[in-house]
């Protein structure tokens, strides 16, 4: 999957927004959204959301894992744990970015809220390099990683896939060496 990709499933998640329109129900395939009345909260697919955002029809409320305390919280557990700590969303890296391009004004904090999403990217990074680095000088054919999100697995799969590949055309060319190699040793003694 490519970024549009998993862009795309992060926009179906649902959030709340603020309409300054009133219009009833909109039927849509995933189900029924509304009825819109000024000034009262209704939840929307996330598509939806930055649309009517970029046409000034709603103020979005963040999801409340988008706050500065939950943000340090998330922070000091993935810091503090060994292993990938459960997100609050699947999609959190794609809704933030989301988020931060039509929606800043609504966001309490902006600034340091996008710094805490991105030293959460960091460490969780670091740590699957960590990971994939360890793996790898492992020799083990498979893996379990809990707890990543597609995004976090999509950006290693290229790098994770490349040099597995190596690895098994190294080792391959290892074994056809050793197998020539015993081959030409003369058996037996005269």
């Amino acid at each position: 999957m490519d970024p549009s990709d998993l862009e795309f499933l992060a926009e179906k998640e649902m959030v709340s927004i603020i309409p300054n329109f009133n219009h009833g129900k909109l039927f849509l395939i995933r189900g029924d959204v509304g009825p819109f009345a000024a000034s009262i909260p209704v939840e929307v697919p996330l598509w939806l959301a930055v649309n009517l955002r970029q046409r000034q029809k709603c103020r979005v409320i963040p999801p409340d894992w988008m706050s500065v305390e939950k943000l340090e919280e998330i922070k000091q557990e993935e810091i503090d744990s060994t292993i990938f700590t459960p997100m609050p969303s699947e999609h959190y890296k794609e809704i933030s970015r989301l988020l931060f391009d039509v929606a800043v004004p609504d966001i309490p904090h902006a600034d340091e809220v996008k710094t805490l999403i991105k030293d959460i990217w960091d460490i969780r990074m670091a740590k699957l390099r960590s990971s994939v680095d360890a793996f790898i000088k492992s020799g083990e054919s498979h893996a379990q990683v809990d707890n990543l999100t597609a995004f976090e697995i999509n950006f290693v799969r290229p790098l994770l896939t490349t040099a597995l590949f190596q690895l098994h055309k190294f080792r391959r060319a290892a074994v056809v060496a050793s197998q020539n190699e015993s081959q030409s040793q003369p058996s037996g003694s005269v």
